[in-house]
This record gives C-alpha cells, structure tokens and sequence, in this order.
C-alpha cells in the first residue's frame, strides 16, 4: 500500500510538470549573457512555449532598439516575435494588464524602474520573463541588470564563444572607436571575448 501511494504521487508530480507551462507562477526569470550568446533566442523560446499553452503573453523592447525592426523583437540568427516598443518601464506597467507572461528584451537599456515594474508584475501573479546584457563593453554591469538578477526567481545566464579562442565569451567587446555606453551594433561593432582574451586587448 505504502508503494501504491508513492507511485501515485509521482505520476501526479510527473503530470503537474508535463502542463507546468499553463501553471507558472508569479515570477521573475532573467536570461543574461554577452552579446551573441542566444539571449533573445531564449525569450522568444520560452515566450512560444507560453503562447503554445494558450496563455496570453506580450512582449516589450525599448523604443530605441531599431537594429533589425521598429517593432519586433529579432535575434542575431532572425528568430521573430512581435512586440510592442515602449520608451520608458512606467508604460509596461499601463500594456500588461490582462496578460499571463511578460517578456522584456535588452532590458539593460530601460530606466531603474523596470526592477519595481518587474516584481508588481510577479507579486500580480504574472510570469515575467527578462533578457539583457550582464556587462557593457568595458565589462561593468550594465543598468538595472544586476538589481533585476538580485529579485529574480530564477536567473540563466547563457555564453556566446570567443571568436578569438574558442572559450566561453565573458563580455561584448566593442571593436569600433567609440566610447558611448550604448551603441546599438551588431557583428560589425562587437565580438564576444573570452577574460583571457578581453584582459589582452584592453591593455
């Protein structure tokens, strides 16, 4: 009897977690990395999961990001989501109601407010779902990023490959002249580098 009852609560376990998707709680997930480390391409992955499970999701980016598309969110690789551009956190506050799962791409770029945004959402019962640079390219963290990584459930952080050496990158290094802290790029403008290789071409 005793093992009949064990069986029986890990088959329940095992079909909580098959549609866990539909039953995520309020909460914070930040995915974090260097540039070209498939950040995006984990929002947009977790995000198509959401929308696979019938819930209502919504995705936001700054205004500013206009690399690839005014309004959606496009990764290195052109993985495609729609989203809505937002100019500062307060408006995200304003679109989301009624929605299961926010998603916040190059959140980095937003003002400090995004953290309190981030976690009324999650205590509100919504699932959000955070992607964004750890470190500028002078490897000092960047923005609201090490606050949202501080509330954050659950934090991921993923690794491009260094062109240079082949290791795990550590920061975007800005390989044109010029010292703004946000400078929109691409390939052209950035390599992901490993420590190693990143102490060497900064001295």
């Amino acid at each position: 009897m005793c093992f009949f009852k064990t069986f029986l609560y890990f088959c329940t376990q095992m079909n909580d977690k098959s549609i866990g998707e539909a039953r995520q709680p309020g909460r914070v997930e930040v995915v974090c990395g260097s540039m070209f480390s498939g950040k995006t391409e984990e929002l947009i992955r977790r995000m198509r999961r959401a929308e696979f499970a019938r819930q209502r999701v919504e995705i936001f980016k700054p205004a500013i990001d206009t690399r690839y598309s005014d309004c959606d969110v496009v990764s290195h690789d052109r993985h495609v989501i729609h989203s809505t551009p937002v100019d500062s956190s307060a408006q995200i506050l304003l679109l989301a109601d009624g929605i299961d799962v926010v998603g916040i791409d190059e959140a980095q770029f937003f003002d400090s407010g995004i953290v309190d945004v981030c976690n009324t959402l999650a205590n509100r019962g919504v699932r959000v779902i955070v992607a964004g640079l750890d470190m500028d390219f002078k490897g000092v963290p960047f923005g609201p990023m090490p606050a949202l990584c501080a509330i954050a459930d659950d934090v991921t952080k993923v690794h491009a490959i260094c062109v240079r050496c082949g290791k795990l990158a550590y920061v975007s290094h800005r390989i044109v002249d010029d010292e703004r802290r946000v400078m929109l790029g691409e390939t052209g403008e950035y390599e992901p580098l490993c420590r190693d290789c990143y102490n060497k071409v900064d001295k």
